[in-house]
C-alpha cells in the first residue's frame, strides 16, 4: 500500500511530513504532489519534515535536495528539518552533500527559518546550526 503523506498549509506556507519506509516511485510521487501544490497555491515556503523516516538513501536524498531546488525556482523557499542523527552520518559516510540545502534542527525552527528567509532576509549556514 502507498503510504499518504499529507500536504497541509499553514498560511502561505506548505508543510510535508514524510515517514515510514518510502520507495523510489512513491518519493517521485510525493515529489510531483508538492510541486503541484507549490504552483497551484503559489506558496513562499514549503518545509519538509524527514523525522519520520526510518532511512533516508541517496535517492530519496538527491530528491529532497531536487525538490528544494525547484520550489526556489516556483519562487518558494525550503527548509528540511528532522534529520536524524543516524541519517545524518550515512549521508555523510555515503557522500551526499545537502550543503546548499536549509535545515533546522526541528518544525518550529524550520518555521522561524523559513520567516526569515522569506521576509526577505538570508540565513547564514553556522547561524542555522548554532541555533540548533
Amino acid at each position: 500500500m502507498t503510504p499518504v503523506v499529507p500536504i497541509m498549509r499553514i498560511g502561505a506556507t506548505v508543510l510535508i511530513s514524510l515517514q515510514g519506509d518510502l520507495d523510489d516511485a512513491t518519493v517521485v510521487r510525493i515529489e510531483s504532489a508538492i510541486m503541484q501544490e507549490v504552483s497551484r497555491t503559489r506558496t513562499t515556503g514549503t518545509l519538509i519534515d524527514v523525522s519520520g523516516l526510518g532511512m533516508v538513501d541517496s535517492f530519496i536524498a538527491r530528491v529532497i535536495a531536487r525538490m528544494a531546488a525547484m520550489t526556489r525556482l516556483l519562487g518558494a523557499e525550503t527548509v528540511i528539518v528532522g534529520i536524524q542523527p543516524a541519517v545524518a552520518i550515512t549521508l555523510v559516510e555515503m557522500g551526499v552533500t545537502m550543503a546548499d540545502l536549509n535545515t533546522a534542527l526541528n518544525a518550529e525552527q524550520g518555521m522561524e527559518m523559513l520567516r526569515r528567509l522569506t521576509e526577505g532576509g538570508h540565513v547564514e549556514a553556522t547561524a542555522a546550526h548554532a541555533a540548533g
